[in-house]
């Protein structure tokens, strides 16, 4: 085993005070799991008890109080046949009546004095003649006092109403389905508290009789799990401290247990044959070192050499590459005066035949002077054809030197690095002038997008050089067949920025052209024209010369765009001013 791994099992070891063991952890889990059920089982048990107790003891009130109300009916119902038979038409002969049977149904009474629950009972009478009630009949257990008579509120207790030691109810007393009095009883729940007590200590001694037996059990269980787990983390234990990797772990009659210990047998035969392996490796590694060592050493001098060799090569590939690039350069410069100068030949050839035919026409002239046979009319035609000879001569001289102006000028910037104000819309057009001859070849329109009196400060050759390479290589690669082809070029200022983008309509680039379009010599017309170095020497000047960003957009067919991004001082608005 590793240092690190000894580490690690160390620091397990040591951290061990912070945590709690399986012993403890499933002691308390059990026992608390266990205390829970069974008191919230115990407690729901005894509640539900008290609760169906209780309601008994209320069903048993109203049975004695219904058996109370019966009596006091015969009671009444017997004082008034009473009454009508002895006519007695005074109120104090109708009490006395009442009175001797209300003693009887007192004597009645006390024969529940043997149902030690009932503390007091009293029989309330409805009088007719006053509709108030008046007490009737009494009865006090012994011992206890007399309880006030509940006159006003005695028809609250239709619904029993429980205190802390007492249960309140009556019931009413009905003579020919009319209200006649009430009964009220009050009972103590002395022996409903009792009941509940012994439940309470029962409950309590049942849960303190299973907890012991749990208790018991928990240690048994918790024993069964430990001791397997104890052997394993001794083995661990082994393994780790004294690497003895020969060990294997016991059979197990708990299933889980057993297949950790299988695994943990299967890890181990595994360690113990990639020690051995490694030894022999590492054995094999020695006796190889030794021999790479001096391979080494042999093939590190070679390498070095090598290496010059190689940036040998690289710097004469650099200085080779940078010549290519003139060498483009000059072609470039060399098929633009090739087609100036097709393009001044033109104006010079007819201001030289206007010339010689004005000369001609002048020694006419003079021919005739000398012999005296100039005439008026022929002295005239002479002057009007004189007038449009010199007139077509001025034209076309004009215009060679207006060709080769800009011309001057193109070159001029072509070679020139140097930062100054210009106008673009004017440069733009001095480009295509220079590319007159090239575009004249075929049916191509080159559309421009351009404020005409844009002056921003920037490097005019650098932007010369990429709008001519950008039209050539359309010019080389995108139209084949000599179809009709489109190219645009629009320019846009944005703050300080300037955004030049060149399009075209013609065949596109392939996907696999595409991602290496700046390389240098990357072309699809090698030996046809195209030398692969016009992106190259435009993505350089683009990057370097403006310090600005390109991008090359294409799908095959559909053209391409180039939007190219740099930036640039625009003096439009103080020339506005």
């Amino acid at each position: 085993m590793s240092a690190k791994s000894e580490q690690c099992m160390r620091a397990v070891v040591n951290t061990s005070s912070k945590t709690s063991t399986i012993r403890s952890t499933l002691f308390i889990g059990v026992m608390t799991i266990f205390s829970l059920t069974i008191c919230v089982s115990m407690l729901a048990s005894t509640l539900q008890d008290i609760k169906q107790q209780r309601q008994a003891l209320i069903n048993e009130l109203k049975s004695y109080a219904s058996i109370i109300a019966s009596n006091a009916q015969a009671s009444f119902a017997g004082a008034e046949k009473a009454i009508l038979q002895t006519d007695a038409g005074f109120a104090d002969e109708r009490d006395n009546i009442y009175n001797d049977f209300a003693h009887t149904e007192e004597s009645r009474l006390h024969s529940f004095a043997a149902v030690p629950m009932f503390h007091n009972i009293h029989i309330y009478r409805l009088q007719q003649s006053t509709g108030n009630l008046v007490l009737y009949s009494i009865y006090n257990a012994r011992g206890i006092g007399p309880y006030p008579a509940q006159l006003e509120k005695v028809s609250s207790f239709i619904e029993p109403q429980l205190s802390d030691n007492y249960i309140e109810l009556s019931q009413e007393i009905r003579l020919d389905d009319a209200p006649a009095g009430y009964v009220f009883i009050r009972a103590s729940q002395q022996e409903l508290q009792t009941y509940i007590q012994n439940r309470i200590l029962i409950d309590l001694l049942i849960i303190l009789c299973a907890l012991i037996v749990v208790y018991f059990l928990t240690r048994k269980l918790e024993q069964r799990f430990t001791t397997p787990i104890n052997q394993l983390l001794q083995l661990v234990q082994s393994v780790a401290k004294d690497k003895h990797y020969h060990l294997r772990a016991p059979q197990n009659s708990i299933e889980e247990f057993n297949v950790f210990g299988k695994a943990l047998n299967t890890m181990l035969d595994k360690i113990e044959r990639q020690i051995i392996k490694q030894q022999q490796t590492e054995t094999e590694i020695r006796e190889l070192y030794q021999g790479l060592e001096q391979k080494v050493n042999e093939r590190t001098e070679a390498l070095k050499s090598s290496n010059q060799e190689l940036l040998n090569t690289l710097a004469t590939l650099h200085q080779y590459q940078n010549q290519i690039v003139e060498t483009e350069k000059m072609a470039s410069l060399g098929q633009m005066v090739a087609g100036v100068a097709h393009e001044v030949n033109t104006p010079i050839g007819l201001g030289v035949t206007a010339s010689t035919l004005l000369q001609d026409k002048l020694t006419i002239i003079e021919r005739a002077f000398t012999e005296k046979k100039l005439t008026s009319s022929q002295l005239g035609r002479f002057l009007n054809e004189s007038k449009e000879n010199l007139g077509i001569i001025y034209r076309n001289l004009e215009r060679a030197a207006s060709l080769i102006s800009s011309f001057k000028q193109v070159a001029v910037d072509q070679y020139n690095d140097n930062q100054r104000s210009f106008n673009m819309a004017k440069l733009i057009n001095e480009v295509l002038l220079s590319l007159r001859p090239n575009l004249k070849k075929t049916r191509h329109q080159v559309l421009v997008e351009c404020p005409p009196d844009l002056m921003i400060e920037s490097k005019p050759g650098a932007i010369n050089q990429i709008l001519i390479n950008l039209i050539m290589n359309s010019l080389i690669h995108a139209f084949a067949d000599n179809d009709p082809g489109e190219m645009q070029i629009s320019v846009k200022i944005t703050g300080t920025r300037c955004q030049l983008c060149y399009s075209d309509n013609g065949g596109g680039v392939p996907e696999a052209i595409k991602k290496r379009i700046f390389d240098p010599f990357v072309t699809t017309k090698r030996g046809e024209g195209g030398s692969g170095l016009g992106l190259h020497l435009v993505y350089n000047l683009v990057t370097q010369a403006l310090n600005g960003k390109i991008s090359f957009e294409s799908t095959l067919g559909f053209g391409v765009k180039v939007l190219i991004d740099f930036p640039v001082i625009n003096n439009s608005h103080k020339n506005s001013k």
